[in-house]
């Protein structure tokens, strides 16, 4: 592993493929999310992770606004590869950040793969889920958002109750309140919002894995038979929940190593 510090994010590198894979995880995770994909991809290409800014207890608890980690990720991207576009792999708020950066910079990327997140939130996929989703995504997002509000000493166990909940398996060491903000960011429009967000609608190749044992799918059925039917990529479902990568690595690993070489 190679690990360089690009404005004081630490970027692990592991691999010496010609095309560089880019992981951006979500919450409640870190770079460790990744590890099974790094063991299974690094001999044939160059993974590159790193922990989001305000998610790493090394760094000061603060909320990031989305031109803020758009643009940190740009200045990763243009450090780990400056002269090739690079493929994104993307899980939960990793997607939501990854899609945007590819809106803003669509030159800078090869391919993208997302995990569980479509077209979330879009009237699409509002129009699909029934009240009670929508009661269940309003309940654990707000919870979340008052967890981060409420701060370390009371936001910290509400956080790691939710993660054990919704059937994250980090480690709870890992888990903290600190990682909410996006939640408190999409409920009160603080730290310039999250208005910016919109549904993708990829010109580069895409594929898209879903765990379909949950209460309600992160996407639309629209969004996934249109990407489905783009040529160059694929939709698949697992029978998992949320983290598919780490529910069912081996079938997860061996759909990405078969997509990305055809």
């Amino acid at each position: 592993m190679h690990t360089l510090t690009v404005d004081g994010t630490e970027v692990h590198i592991d691999g010496q493929g010609d095309e560089t894979l880019v992981m951006l995880h979500g919450w409640p995770d870190t770079w460790h999310l990744w590890d099974a994909q790094v063991a299974a991809l690094q001999d044939r290409y160059r993974c590159v992770r790193f922990t989001w800014p305000g998610f790493d207890a090394s760094q000061p608890r603060r909320a990031r606004s989305l031109d803020e980690l758009v643009a940190h990720l740009d200045q990763i991207l243009q450090a780990v590869s400056p002269d090739r576009p690079v493929t994104l792999l993307l899980h939960d708020w990793g997607c939501a950040f990854g899609y945007r950066y590819y809106q803003c910079h669509p030159q800078r990327v090869r391919r993208i793969i997302g995990v569980d997140i479509g077209d979330a939130g879009s009237s699409a996929h509002m129009a699909e889920i029934n009240l009670r989703a929508k009661l269940m995504i309003a309940g654990y997002q707000l919870w979340l958002a008052l967890a981060w509000a409420l701060g370390p000493r009371m936001g910290d166990p509400m956080t790691r109750l939710m993660a054990r909940a919704l059937g994250c398996r980090s480690e709870p060491q890992r888990i903290a309140s600190r990682m909410n903000y996006p939640y408190w960011i999409q409920w009160t429009g603080q730290h310039g919002s999250y208005r910016a967000l919109r549904p993708l609608r990829p010109d580069c190749p895409m594929l898209y894995l879903y765990g379909r044992k949950k209460p309600f799918l992160f996407h639309s059925n629209a969004w996934a038979e249109q990407l489905a039917a783009q040529p160059g990529s694929q939709v698949m479902g697992f029978d998992t929940g949320h983290w598919v990568m780490v529910q069912q690595p081996q079938a997860f690993n061996t759909a990405v190593r078969d997509w990305l070489e055809k």
